[in-house]
């Protein structure tokens, strides 16, 4: 894992313009008011139980490093559990890009990017064994629901 890279990755999505249409990315996908970025995955886990246990173990890891990196620039905060947002799908709208990455993802790291206007989640993608686990960042102007 490349921090450094990562870091740099987010600080220019935070004042990327965002797309007016959905469509892939340069590093992932994006849509209006938001940009998804797949910053690691694990091409060739998914179907195998015990790569994908241990890759989705080791992008978590990934993410808490890089956690540990963003919260001395914005600041600490408690991990958010998108198990409630995902719940919350079944009776209620949640606006993109949190609803496709609650059901994607069990906890994020959540931050406003001060002078942005932006929040930036930071995420492993490990919730189907049948989908390659990833580590990537969201960036967005939609307040977290």
């Amino acid at each position: 894992m490349n921090i450094a890279r990562h870091v740099a990755l987010i600080e220019e999505l935070c004042f990327r313009p965002f797309p007016a249409e959905y469509g892939p990315s340069d590093v992932g996908f994006e849509g209006p008011g938001h940009h998804v970025a797949v910053l690691e995955s694990e091409d060739g886990a998914a179907g195998d139980p015990a790569a994908w246990a241990v890759a989705v173990e080791r992008l978590e890891k990934n993410r808490d490093a890089l956690y540990e990196v963003l919260a001395e620039r914005w600041e600490e905060v408690d991990p958010w559990n998108l198990r409630t947002v995902l719940l919350r799908t079944a009776r209620e709208e949640i606006p993109e890009p949190w609803a496709w990455l609650a059901a994607r993802a069990g906890v994020a790291w959540l931050w406003e990017a001060r002078g942005t206007g932006r929040w930036v989640a930071v995420a492993a993608i490990g919730r189907d064994p049948e989908e390659e686990p990833r580590l990537v960042v969201v960036v967005t102007e939609t307040v977290p629901p």
